[in-house]
């Protein structure tokens, strides 16, 4: 991978100012990891974090001094949060720290006078290197060589980083899966080794980083080759791995199918695929192992595993306490991912109003995600399997049409109200209009009834509504 020079890293104004302030106090500043780190790749600008000399009762009366605002947020660990022009700077004192008994936080941090011991306390390489715009690049452990070279390698011995704080099991794979990099071989040995110690971090912790993971868009690469890690960290996940299916319609155990299906995303979404689909497709066959059973040939069936798996997804996911939101939403794809829908108006209607009722305004995004989520599917069973995702064109020119006509997927999208039920049929205020209503919406969309006013008045006016 070619590189940035040293000398063509420009640290932006406001960092710039920070470092002045404390070298014209007698105190070393240096810039640190992730602005370091992307800006040698040429990679769009992280925050910039700086580490320095002063201890931090130093640094905020350094900086107030020069105007700038300070905020006491980690002083526990040597660090305050600064703002300058709007923009955020943690600044951090030089440090070492403790035996991590908790997996997660040292025991004792150690204040020290050298950035190379502040360098060496870090978890990778390529986070590890540290810029001056006067002094250059100070990179003790080859973070430059590992980013050309595209290694994810430990700090140090592999499995003490891993043993001082177990999320760096995560935090190691979300770096390959982010920059597209291999892990080196030591390292790997130590991320098996230590995984089993993620079940002493917190699950909304562990939950920031599989977020982190599934949003690269290559979850699919961490499923197959960081297995133990995600088992680690979804322990639900394990029972995928070499699950025989037993089906002649699939050619891969459960995950190795799952992860060509999160492959298979991407490709049907260039890329962008949204956070949902993204969950969606990890987790929508997480259901099968639990609902395995064979018949009198041997054949594998998995009756009811859409069910189990929305619920289990939406365990799962409340466990690592992701946005409810986002949860609700993966909950109806994993639920309606083996649903059928025709390229008909019905069946699209039908379709859409089961993904409004749960997720209102959101229904006509996610039919086109739950299409795409089939394609995924088909595309990752046997090579006779994947003719559906072809058939299931004509089901998007069906949706594209549908919408265009603007369908009513709410009681509010009637051409009458709850006035009018009232009025045609004498009932009193109360949940037997939203019944009514419910019922005309449900024959307009079942194509019994047009959505017209007048049609739907003489509906009201029948007898049997009265």
């Amino acid at each position: 991978m070619k590189l940035a020079s040293a000398s063509d890293l420009v640290l932006p104004g406001y960092a710039l100012r920070v470092i002045d302030a404390l070298e014209s106090a007698g105190y070393e500043a240096w810039a640190v990891g992730g602005w370091v780190r992307d800006s040698l790749r040429g990679a769009e600008g992280h925050d910039v974090d700086v580490t320095t000399a002063a201890l931090w009762q130093q640094t905020e009366a350094v900086l107030t001094a020069a105007g700038i605002e300070v905020h006491e947020t980690g002083t526990a660990h040597g660090t305050v949060t600064v703002v300058v022009d709007g923009e955020p700077v943690e600044v951090t004192t030089y440090r070492t720290e403790g035996a991590y008994s908790d997996f997660r936080h040292p025991d004792e941090v150690h204040f020290v006078t050298d950035v190379r011991e502040d360098l060496a306390r870090r978890d990778f390489t390529v986070n590890a290197m540290a810029f001056h715009p006067e002094r250059g690049l100070l990179d003790p452990y080859g973070g430059r060589d590992d980013l050309r070279a595209g290694v994810i390698r430990a700090v140090g011995e592999p499995e003490q980083r891993f043993r001082e704080d177990a999320l760096r099991v995560l935090r190691a794979v979300r770096f390959a899966c982010r920059l597209g990099y291999a892990i080196e071989p030591a390292t790997q040995a130590a991320l098996v080794t230590c995984a089993p110690e993620l079940s002493e971090i917190a699950s909304e912790r562990i939950g920031q980083e599989m977020e982190g993971i599934v949003e690269t868009g290559r979850v699919d690469w961490a499923l197959l080759h960081e297995t133990d890690v995600l088992v680690a960290a979804i322990p639900e996940i394990g029972a995928m791995r070499g699950f025989d299916q037993r089906s002649p319609y699939h050619a891969y155990d459960v995950l190795e199918h799952s992860a060509r299906v999160c492959r298979a995303v991407e490709e049907f979404q260039g890329g962008l695929a949204t956070p949902e689909l993204r969950w969606a497709a990890l987790l929508h066959d997480i259901g099968k192992p639990a609902t395995f059973m064979t018949d009198a040939t041997g054949r594998g069936h998995f009756f009811g595993h859409p069910k189990v798996g929305a619920e289990m997804a939406e365990t799962i996911m409340r466990r690592l306490a992701l946005p409810t939101d986002l949860v609700r939403r993966v909950r109806i794809l994993v639920r309606m991912h083996d649903h059928t829908v025709y390229p008909t108006p019905r069946s699209i209607r039908r379709t859409l109003r089961k993904f409004e009722l749960v997720c209102p305004g959101h229904a006509a995004r996610l039919t086109w995600e739950l299409l795409d989520l089939k394609r995924a599917d088909a595309v990752s069973k046997v090579p006779s399997a994947a003719r559906y995702a072809v058939e299931l064109d004509r089901v998007s020119e069906a949706l594209r049409r549908e919408l265009e006509r603007k369908p009513p997927l709410n009681v509010r999208d009637l051409a009458v109200d709850g006035g009018d039920v009232m009025r045609e049929t004498g009932m009193a205020p109360g949940p037997g209009v939203g019944l009514l209503l419910d019922t005309l919406l449900t024959a307009v969309i079942n194509d019994e009834l047009p959505n017209e006013r007048e049609a739907l008045l003489r509906e009201l006016r029948w007898p049997g509504c009265q």
